[in-house]
């Protein structure tokens, strides 16, 4: 998976559209009755941005990113990270319950009363065990797990502060750019996905 993070572009539309998609088989039977099986614990989430404008003069050069971007991950070949500017952060996240033997915990998000693991987290700010905030010395994050150097207390509540990405790839291998002014163009249906 890369590491590439999506550029930041001043020419975003208003208009983000941000769907959950989730993977069910239906199976019906002769007399309509169904059985659903959902084949996924946690959804992949799609985007489409707009750009409305993206410069391309040799100062900004916000078209040439765009498009060398997705290049360099060569349409939906390669991965890359995504911050998403109005969910990208949380405070106080319940990560786990210590039992006194465990160590490792996964990193964890809630939306909405749902909750999903996070992939690519970016900055721990800070973890508290038992409402106690701990030292950088006794945690670390190793991939997409909280570490401890020595397990938490049995019942103790670990929670953390912490931003993150969500790790995607784009979902077609084509991106159309429109050119409607002198050095200016407009990106629409920049579309991608996140991957589990």
């Amino acid at each position: 998976m890369s590491t590439a993070a999506f550029p930041t572009l001043t020419g975003l539309g208003w208009s983000v559209k941000r769907s959950p998609k989730w993977s069910t088989r239906v199976q019906t039977a002769v007399s309509g009755k169904e059985t659903r099986i959902a084949l996924w614990s946690y959804p992949r989430w799609q985007w489409d941005l707009s750009f409305e404008f993206l410069r391309g003069d040799p100062v900004h050069a916000e078209f040439q990113a765009l498009a060398g971007f997705f290049n360099a991950r060569q349409g939906q070949f390669d991965s890359f990270l995504y911050t998403d500017a109005d969910d990208n952060s949380v405070t106080g996240q319940a990560i786990g319950t210590g039992d006194g033997a465990t160590a490792a915990f996964p990193m964890v998000r809630s939306f909405g009363g749902f909750t999903e693991p996070v992939l690519a987290p970016t900055l721990v700010s800070a973890v508290y065990v038992a409402g106690v905030a701990q030292p950088v010395s006794v945690w670390s994050v190793g991939g997409t797990m909280l570490v401890f150097a020595t397990a938490p207390a049995a019942g103790a509540a670990i929670t953390a502060d912490f931003s993150f990405a969500f790790p995607c790839r784009f979902t077609e291998d084509q991106l159309d750019f429109e050119k409607f002014m002198f050095q200016l163009w407009q990106g629409k249906n920049v579309k991608f996905q996140s991957i589990k």
